[in-house]
């Protein structure tokens, strides 16, 4: 899971480098907005992919032989699809809604509806692929979904050249390598999940009302949990701009220094996911905390070396992603703050994983709500006065109150031999 991780921030600087080699600064600017609108939606729909990797595990777990797994695979992918063309039924309104929030001049725009208009049409590839993705983990198939997220990374990257170089096709041609691209990808996975399941044909009883309302108790809990997550990113993003360009750049060099951790730290949650699903599917609770303790240990470790390498090299990061003196000097003061990161944040992307895995989708959602409400913003309003660092200050808190009210509710739920049961 890492290396595939891995292959997802080299593809968009593949994208960047093309886009940037187009005629104007404009289609850059066009395509980047369009590529924005659809992927927040497709962050906020990441809530696919973590309830279907939950189940999947516990379906795993839960006994060998069973259609357990494939009744998971059926409704996670009937779930998908109706969301995508629900996306494909209201793109003129989603596009609409996303220009004027950026609010672009009327020559990118022209930009972002050539790209948007091409690009919603894998909408439904991309929402199979974030439950493929959740089930295989589940499934401890973590081999196939790197060899299909590096094919179809480089396919996309390949299409880019092919269809802007060789066919001039614009920022359509990025949009449509990035279909082809998506569909590639759902289609290999889903070849894979039916053979693990032996091509087990549909049960229409998997699709009655108690397994949708179960589904949609589920999914919209991990759809809740999401939001108040983007809101945090959102508010420092915005609320960088509001304290001017530079600060803002500053911010979008050290959101970089996130992804880098989460490269490592995403990878480990990813397989305790797919440990405590089966664990749980199983009843074992002694092997949840097991492989939660020993999840803790690996988190720490990588946390420790992302840590050491920031101390060590963090400003030759900086250099490396800026060449502009003033833009280094004034982000060389937030580098102590990076160093903490990967020491403050690696125990929610561990105990998010844990959780993951148990299905507890309600007190996934409360914590991350409570972390939001009752730190996040608090803090940043107490520190406000300081300006942009401020932002860090509320983020570095709001990382470790989730970490804290994770585990806490874990260790309760242990103590009180309430770890695995059906929610409510």
């Amino acid at each position: 899971m890492i290396l595939a991780n891995i292959t997802t921030p080299l593809l968009g600087l593949v994208d960047t480098a093309v886009m940037g080699h187009m005629d104007s600064s404009a289609m850059l600017a066009g395509a980047s907005i369009g590529a924005l609108i659809l992927t927040q939606i497709y962050w906020v729909c990441g809530f696919l992919r973590m309830s279907t990797t939950g189940l999947s595990a516990q379906a795993r777990g839960a006994a060998a032989g069973s259609a357990e797994p494939a009744k998971v695979l059926y409704q996670a992918c009937a779930m998908a699809l109706i969301l995508g063309i629900a996306l494909w039924l209201v793109q003129g309104w989603v596009l609409q809604a996303g220009l004027t929030l950026a609010n672009p001049s009327s020559q990118v725009s022209q930009f972002v509806s050539a790209y948007f208009s091409v690009r919603v049409w894998g909408a439904p590839a991309a929402m199979l692929n974030l439950v493929l993705v959740g089930w295989l983990v589940g499934q401890q198939r973590t081999r196939a979904v790197m060899v299909i997220q590096i094919v179809g990374n480089l396919l996309n990257a390949g299409l880019d050249v092919l269809f802007v170089f060789g066919l001039d096709m614009s920022v359509g041609g990025v949009a449509l390598a990035s279909v082809l691209a998506e569909t590639f990808m759902a289609g290999a996975a889903m070849l894979v999940a039916l053979r693990q399941v032996g091509f087990t044909p549909v049960q229409w009883h998997w699709f009655n009302a108690a397994a949708r309302k179960m589904l949609m108790r589920l999914n919209g809990n991990m759809l809740l949990r999401n939001l108040a997550l983007q809101l945090c990113l959102a508010f420092v993003t915005l609320q960088g701009a509001r304290y001017g360009a530079t600060a803002a750049a500053v911010n979008a060099i050290l959101m970089q220094f996130f992804v880098l951790i989460a490269l490592g730290l995403d990878g480990i949650a990813y397989a305790v996911e797919a440990l405590v699903g089966e664990a749980t599917g199983r009843r074992d609770s002694k092997a949840v905390m097991t492989h939660t303790h020993r999840g803790l240990f690996w988190s720490s470790m990588f946390a420790l070396g992302y840590a050491l390498i920031f101390w060590m090299g963090g400003a030759h990061i900086i250099g490396l992603l800026t060449n502009l003196p003033s833009l280094f000097e004034a982000a060389l003061p937030y580098l102590p703050l990076m160093i903490l990161l990967p020491l403050v944040g690696h125990w929610c992307f561990l105990f998010d994983g844990v959780f993951v895995g148990l299905t507890r989708s309600a007190a996934m959602r409360d914590t991350m709500i409570i972390s939001a409400l009752g730190v996040f913003f608090p803090v940043w309003w107490l520190f406000k006065a300081h300006g942009n660092i401020a932002l860090w200050f509320a983020l570095l808190a709001f990382l470790l109150a989730r970490g804290v009210t994770l585990a806490v509710v874990l260790y309760r739920f242990n103590y009180h031999d309430k770890l695995i049961f059906d929610e409510d």
